[in-house]
């Protein structure tokens, strides 16, 4: 009797990029993110040892753990509903179906510095961008790790939310990797980045998409 071959299931964002860290077909900047995760992340290392070990084994299945979907609620705190009612900002239908996936981040200072002790992953579905923060001591870092700049005559605006409270802005993101003052933070907190005119939301208010954010995490 022969047995039917089964489709090898789908790997992970980390076991994808462990498997080819390890295969060294990752650039620069890739592989220089990928070795700063190594330091601070023990699940990615976990990945990569395996890597290292089992390459013959392409088909081990490793689950991949998505958090539950908190952009409705993001939206809904970085938009209340009388600013909503001014017309301020439409909304894409995919972003209502965006998926946060919280995991760890790389090491985000040198080893003299303090250790990360909250990160988190900025991601939406709908979008192509996708940042890394950590807040070590007194800083709070984003590295972006997918996507591209704003296009001429936006800006992309960071946000940090607590509970129900209104956003707060962080700032404009106008480099790839910025490294800005730590704001007063815990876990459960949220980091959003929404796209706006040049210089910021008017009246220091969100009014575009949000197109990156996830929760903070104790390490």
């Amino acid at each position: 009797m022969t047995s039917t071959p089964t489709e090898p299931p789908e790997m992970s964002d980390d076991e994808a990029l462990a498997a080819e860290y390890v295969l060294g077909t990752l650039d620069l900047a890739e592989r220089s993110a990928a070795e700063a995760r190594l330091r601070l992340d023990h699940n990615f290392a976990d990945l990569v040892n395996d890597w290292q070990n089992r390459l013959a084994d392409l088909n081990e299945d490793y689950a991949e753990v998505v958090a539950p979907n908190l952009l409705p609620q993001i939206e809904a705190r970085l938009f209340p509903q009388a600013a909503k009612s001014r017309g301020w900002f439409s909304w894409a239908a995919g972003l209502a179906t965006a998926a946060l996936i919280a995991i760890a981040v790389f090491e985000l200072a040198p080893p003299s510095q303090p250790s990360p002790t909250m990160t988190a992953e900025l991601t939406a579905e709908a979008s192509p961008l996708r940042y890394e923060a950590a807040i070590a001591g007194d800083q709070l870092t984003l590295i972006r790790t997918a996507g591209a700049q704003a296009d001429a005559g936006k800006d992309y605006e960071l946000w940090i939310i607590e509970g129900d409270k209104a956003p707060v802005s962080l700032g404009i993101l106008t480099e790839a990797s910025v490294t800005i003052p730590a704001p007063q933070a815990a876990e459960g907190f949220v980091l959003a980045i929404t796209l706006e005119p040049k210089g910021g939301g008017p009246e220091g208010k969100p009014t575009g998409p949000v197109v990156a954010a996830g929760p903070l995490k104790k390490i």
